[in-house]
C-alpha cells in the first residue's frame, strides 16, 4: 500500500504487502520485498535491493552515489538484507569499483544517524548503535555489536560476535570474540556475555579465553602468540576462526592489555 502523496518511479519493484508512507522517495531501478515498511520522508536511490521484512524509519537515505572522490559513476548497488531494522536518518551509500557494492545483511538493527560510507559489507544480526559512522571499505562480521558515536576508520575488518565499547575510535582490526574499548583501541577481554546468549558453551568460552591470554596478556609478539596457539593449543572452530582472521590483517590487529 503506497500513500498518494509517495513519489515512486513507475520502474521500481515493490513487494506485495509493502507500505510506503508520506513523501517517500523510491527511484528507479529500486525493488523492495513483501512485508516491509518504508517510512514518512525516506528516500531511496538507483540501484537498491531490498530485501523482505525491512523496516525503515523516517528521514533514512539509501543508496545515493559514493562520497568517494574516486567514484566515477560505475553502476554500483546498495544491498539490505531481510529483516533489518533502519532507524530515523541512517545513510548508506552505494559501492564503487572496489566492492562494487555496500551490503547490509539480515536481521540487523541500524539505530538512528548510522552512518554506512561506499563498499561497507555488514553481516547478519549485527547491531550499529546511534551516531557510529563507518568509513569505506569497512567489514564487519556476523553477530557484532558496536556501541554509540564510535567511528570505525576505512578498511577496517571486525571480527564476530565481537563487542565494541561507545566512542571507541577503531582504527585496528579487531579480532573475532572479543570486546575491544579504549583510546587507542584495545582488547578487555572476551564477549563471554554474547557468546552465551548466542549458544556457547563454557567449554568453547575457556578455549577461546585460553587463546586470547596467549595472545593478548602473555606474549607482546603476536607472530610468537599466533605459532604457541596453533600448535600447543587443543583444535576447535573458534581457534581456526582467531588465527585466520589475524593472519589475514595485513594491518594488525588491536592492541593488547597495557
Amino acid at each position: 500500500m503506497s500513500q498518494p502523496t509517495a513519489n515512486i518511479h513507475p520502474d521500481a519493484k515493490i513487494g506485495k504487502g509493502t507500505v510506503v508512507e508520506p513523501f517517500a522517495t523510491i527511484m528507479n531501478d529500486v525493488v523492495i520485498g513483501d512485508n516491509c515498511h518504508i517510512g514518512p520522508n525516506v528516500v531511496i536511490y538507483p540501484a537498491t535491493r531490498i530485501g523482505n521484512n525491512v523496516k525503515i524509519f523516517p528521514g533514512a537515505i539509501i543508496g545515493p552515489d559514493s562520497q568517494d572522490l574516486k567514484y566515477a559513476g560505475e553502476y554500483t548497488t546498495t544491498e539490505i538484507g531481510d529483516n533489518t531494522v533502519i532507524r530515523e536518518y541512517v545513510t548508506i551509500h552505494r559501492g564503487t569499483k572496489d566492492r562494487m557494492k555496500t551490503v547490509v545483511g539480515s536481521n540487523c538493527l541500524l539505530m538512528a544517524y548510522v552512518h554506512v560510507a561506499h563498499d561497507c559489507i555488514v553481516g547478519n544480526n549485527v547491531i550499529i548503535a546511534n551516531s557510529v559512522g563507518l568509513s569505506g571499505h569497512v567489514t564487519i562480521d556476523d553477530h557484532a555489536i558496536i556501541e554509540g558515536m564510535a567511528a570505525v576508520q576505512q578498511f577496517i575488518h571486525i571480527g564476530a560476535h565481537s563487542f565494541i565499547g561507545g566512542g571507541t575510535m577503531v582504527r585496528k582490526n579487531v579480532p573475532p570474540f572479543v570486546k575491544a574499548a579504549r583510546e587507542p583501541i584495545s582488547f578487555i577481554g572476551v564477549n563471554t556475555v554474547g557468546l552465551r546468549r548466542r549458544g556457547y558453551s563454557d567449554f568453547q568460552i575457556t578455549q577461546i579465553e585460553d587463546i586470547y591470554r596467549i595472545i593478548y596478556v602473555q606474549n607482546s609478539n603476536v607472530t610468537t602468540a599466533l605459532k604457541i596457539v596453533e600448535f600447543e593449543l587443543p583444535a576447535s572452530e573458534e581457534k581456526d576462526q582467531i588465527v585466520t582472521f589475524i593472519k589475514n590483517s595485513t594491518k594488525g590487529i588491536m592492541r593488547g592489555i597495557s
